[in-house]
């Protein structure tokens, strides 16, 4: 009998082939659904961005979920103001600017402000006192540039647009205002000086052409409120003006139109130059309000009396249809909108919402915050008096 054990002609290899080829083709139909599977979850979380934000944290902060660390610790002071840029909380007292990035101070400097505000748009943020003489723009990295005002003639207010262009209102003396506009180094692009009336804020537009201005006046014995509309370049008369009735409060930008708020309704403009759709609050009352975060809608909060808990959270497209309305019976302390994300700070609880106010997440215990700062990634920060805390989503 021939021995067969070590006769390579003579092996058992086409006894191995049909369980190799089964083998195989496990493998690739286990890999086949596996691709299937992951292909599923890409287009749903492709449709509503909520399955890429989850990749996004979890690449950003090494998890998906979860929190309660001091992500950043800071000075106790009733007079903070938050802003957030990227990872770089800025902090902003009466007496120090502040930007931290995680437990290291990336820069301050001491300020003397009696009315500290602060804003954020794109990845700028301004600092300035109200009725006060110091300006600082900064950068998640630092002081970008500082402006000085004259002690008789002070900034009433300060806007970014997305782009870093600076609007500023002042007092100016001999002139009822002025406004000027800065480029995003700080050099000054515009100025004028009103003589007929006051203005309260400004906004640069998105294009960059222009400065938006919000006019106050009287008509027939009532405030009176409008946007005036001057090219950027020397001309002293606006290109165009709108009315709004009442008083208004702020101007900025919702998915590229101007937007006036005003005490009894939001008004729109789709090309500056007039009013194209407006929102009535139908008798409530404005409490507070995300006009430049979120993206293609406004955030209101309304109450339906003027002191109270009991309202109504709202968000408004640009053609002046409400998207959705959640009615709220308990204390809101904060409000934030960033990208699709929405953060409402209760009493005792934080809760993230979509655009159209649907929950997407939300986080019980949270009555040592004063404050919530949600991110275009769906994470929040949780302001505190001496620290923030990121809940994950």
């Amino acid at each position: 009998m021939t021995d067969k054990r070590n006769d390579i002609w003579n092996d058992d290899d086409e006894e191995d082939r049909p369980k190799k080829r089964s083998r195989l083709r496990s493998v690739l139909l286990f890999f086949l659904l596996l691709a299937a599977v992951l292909l599923v979850v890409l287009a749903a979380a492709w449709r509503d961005g909520t399955g890429l934000d989850a990749l996004r944290r979890y690449f950003a902060y090494g998890r998906s979920e979860g929190g309660g660390s001091a992500d950043y610790t800071y000075d106790a002071s009733t007079s903070n103001r938050f802003a957030k840029l990227g990872d770089t909380l800025v902090i902003l007292s009466d007496t120090m600017l502040t930007l931290r990035d995680g437990g290291n101070t990336v820069w301050s400097a001491p300020v003397s402000m009696s009315a500290p505000a602060l804003s954020a748009a794109g990845d700028r943020a301004v600092a300035y006192d109200v009725g006060g003489t110091e300006l600082y723009v900064v950068s998640a990295e630092g002081l970008v540039y500082q402006l000085t005002a004259a002690e008789t003639e002070p900034f009433v207010s300060a806007s970014l647009n997305g782009s870093g262009e600076l609007a500023v209102t002042a007092q100016k003396q001999g002139y009822k205002a002025a406004a000027a506009v800065y480029d995003a180094a700080g050099g000054l692009l515009y100025e004028f000086k009103s003589a007929k009336r006051f203005l309260s804020n400004a906004y640069v537009t998105d294009d960059g052409k222009y400065l938006a201005a919000v006019t106050l006046g009287q008509s027939g014995g009532a405030f009176a409120s409008g946007v005036a509309l001057y090219a950027l370049t020397d001309e002293q008369e606006p290109a165009a003006e709108w009315s709004a009735p009442g008083m208004c409060y702020d101007v900025g930008s919702v998915d590229g139109s101007l937007a006036l708020l005003c005490g009894d309704g939001l008004y729109f403009s789709a090309d500056g130059r007039e009013q194209t759709a407006s929102y009535s609050y139908a008798g409530s009352y404005l409490r507070e309000f995300d006009l430049r975060g979120g993206e293609g809608y406004a955030l209101l909060l309304l109450g339906r009396y003027q002191s109270g808990s009991v309202g109504r959270l709202v968000t408004v497209g640009p053609d002046g249809q409400e998207l959705a309305s959640l009615n709220v019976s308990d204390e809101i302390l904060s409000i934030s909108a960033a990208g699709r994300y929405i953060a409402v700070l209760y009493a005792d609880r934080l809760a993230i919402y979509t655009p159209q106010l649907e929950q997407y997440a939300a986080l019980n215990g949270t009555d040592y915050a004063r404050e919530a700062l949600v991110s275009g990634d769906g994470s929040a920060l949780l302001l505190a008096a001496e620290r923030a805390v990121r809940f994950l989503p």
